[in-house]
């Protein structure tokens, strides 16, 4: 008989267990509400600063006009906020990208039969008798090669290609990155 008590006093404790559990869901639920309902008043206040400086901008004549996001609502859709934002952004690409291409390839200083960045860092790392960071490589190459405007960013690219084709070795000390010449390099491809 004592089996009998035992499965409705479990059954009870179950029942606490999930009424606590569901108190908790919704109370986190109304906390994030009011989170969202507080991140999206602060965003129309951010659209409408924007509005604000894009017309003072233009007034001053300054930098081209981005365009500006008119006639906006609180609640436009049931889409949170960064989905709306990236829809805008996406659709400021699509419309944008010629005129963005234009500017990259007149921006690059490599020369017909310069050599490439993968082929510039494998080059200088080959020289080096211990690993070198991006930092330290781009550093390098600005010193060697002055007719040409290194970015570290592009420079780390170069770096992430020549692993990902084995002529380079990437080594963690922390939270450092340094690169070395693979034990065997293979033969840089083009691409």
């Amino acid at each position: 008989m004592s089996v009998n008590l035992a499965v409705p006093s479990i059954t009870a404790d179950y029942a606490q267990r999930v009424a606590d559990d569901l108190s908790a869901n919704r109370g986190e639920q109304e906390r994030v509400r009011s989170e969202l309902d507080r991140l999206q008043d602060e965003l129309v206040r951010l659209e409408e600063s924007e509005q604000v400086l894009t017309k003072m901008q233009d007034v001053l004549g300054g930098a081209p006009k981005q365009a500006a996001k008119q006639g906006k609502s609180r609640r436009t859709a049931a889409v949170p906020a960064a989905r709306r934002s990236n829809a805008k952004a996406a659709a400021g690409k699509s419309g944008a990208a010629g005129g963005r291409k234009v500017p990259k390839k007149s921006a690059s200083t490599k020369q017909p039969g310069e050599a490439t960045w993968l082929e510039l860092t494998t080059a200088y790392l080959g020289g080096q008798a211990e690993p070198k960071s991006a930092a330290e490589v781009s550093a390098s190459l600005t010193e060697a090669h002055p007719e040409r405007a290194v970015q570290v960013t592009v420079v780390r690219n170069a770096l992430e290609q020549g692993v990902a084709q084995g002529l380079l070795e990437r080594s963690k000390q922390g939270r450092s990155v340094f690169y070395s010449p693979a034990a065997t390099a293979p033969v840089p491809s083009d691409s």
